[in-house]
């Protein structure tokens, strides 16, 4: 009798565990599921499925992305619109329950990387729509990722006390991508909330850094030009000469375009990658029998560089497109960990 009750017990425990690749409660028999707002070519869906959630849902109105996300989750359903013009009746006849959401909302009138450039309102007001659909949806778990800088946006103060109305305890932490085994320095706030507890801060889950020599393809898979030519840039080679000068003639390195940059405009390939954004930024420079040689970074070192999984396909839009949809993503791993901290925490 009383190894029954035990195993009666275990059988009615909330508890989280695994089932096809999926995490799911014993009680219900119900494994958890999410949707993702601003999804983009679906970084935060890869993170939550490699964290064992179903990903039921995915809004996002760019159509290069639809096509890009489509090919890497074909079982979700899709919504190609602005996150406010979505029928949320619909949308829940469609998907169902979900235990958690997921949003990135808009940040470039947040990000530094803006400059003096006038910021817009409306594009900050997107991050309303998290509780719009959190008060449709009733989740449990809510994970908001954006730029450091959303934080001195004057409303933020605010929005959080919005947040925390619907019954959500909120605990905000800013993380680098390279404390989760990401070949990059990328430092973005991640809000976690729960109905439930408090959620306790994200760990990193890698002791050392993954440097940017691991997602660099230096087997000659790509065209080099020379470094100096009459058509570069002064800057440029200026850029060049300083990282030649410290590192001397024979060791390869990386050019940083723009950007607010300490090292002089270069970085070591025995470091992480500089923050990726929407646009070329890094150039790979290495000594030839001419002196030096140098080339852009490609969509695949750059998706390898974002933490993305191999598998994951990008056949969709232009170069650029490619460009400003991995500069827009959230780092899988670092989704994953989130995740995985609000499981661990869940009981």
């Amino acid at each position: 009798m009383l190894l029954k009750a035990l195993i009666l017990s275990t059988l009615s425990s909330t508890s989280p565990y695994w089932q096809n690749g999926h995490v799911c409660f014993m009680r219900k028999r119900k494994c958890l599921k999410a949707i993702d707002l601003f999804a983009g070519v679906g970084g935060s869906s890869a993170g939550a499925r490699a964290a064992g959630i179903r990903v039921v849902g995915a809004v996002d109105l760019w159509e290069v992305a639809e096509s890009n996300y489509k090919e890497n989750f074909p079982e979700v359903t899709f919504f190609r619109s602005r996150c406010e013009q979505v029928d949320l009746d619909h949308l829940k006849q469609k998907i169902g329950h979900v235990d958690l959401i997921l949003a990135s909302p808009e940040c470039t009138s947040h990000t530094c990387a803006k400059g003096s450039a006038r910021r817009s309102e409306k594009s900050r007001e997107t991050a309303f729509q998290v509780l719009n659909f959190a008060a449709a949806l009733n989740p449990r778990w809510i994970v908001v990722e954006n730029v450091v800088h959303m934080r001195k946006w004057k409303r933020f103060d605010g929005w959080i006390r919005k947040i925390q109305s619907l019954g959500y305890q909120v605990t905000q932490q800013v993380i680098n991508s390279a404390d989760h085994g990401v070949a990059q320095s990328r430092r973005r706030l991640f809000l976690l909330c729960d109905r439930t507890r408090k959620p306790a801060k994200i760990k990193p889950t890698k002791k050392t850094s993954k440097f940017a020599s691991k997602i660099v393809d230096s087997n000659g898979h790509y065209a080099f030009s020379p470094l100096r030519t009459e058509k570069r840039a002064n800057a440029t080679l200026e850029r060049a000469e300083r990282a030649i000068k410290a590192l001397g003639k024979k060791k390869p390195f990386l050019l940083v375009y723009y950007g607010s940059d300490a090292a002089g405009g270069w970085q070591k390939l025995q470091r992480p990658l500089r923050t990726i954004t929407t646009v070329d930024r890094f150039a790979y420079v290495r000594p030839c029998k001419d002196g030096h040689e140098m080339r852009m970074l490609q969509v695949p070192e750059l998706k390898a560089a974002m933490g993305f999984p191999a598998k994951h396909k990008l056949s969709y839009g232009t170069r650029r497109d490619q460009i400003k949809l991995l500069g827009n993503a959230v780092c899988p791993p670092v989704m994953e960990a989130a995740i995985r901290s609000l499981l661990r925490n869940s009981k």
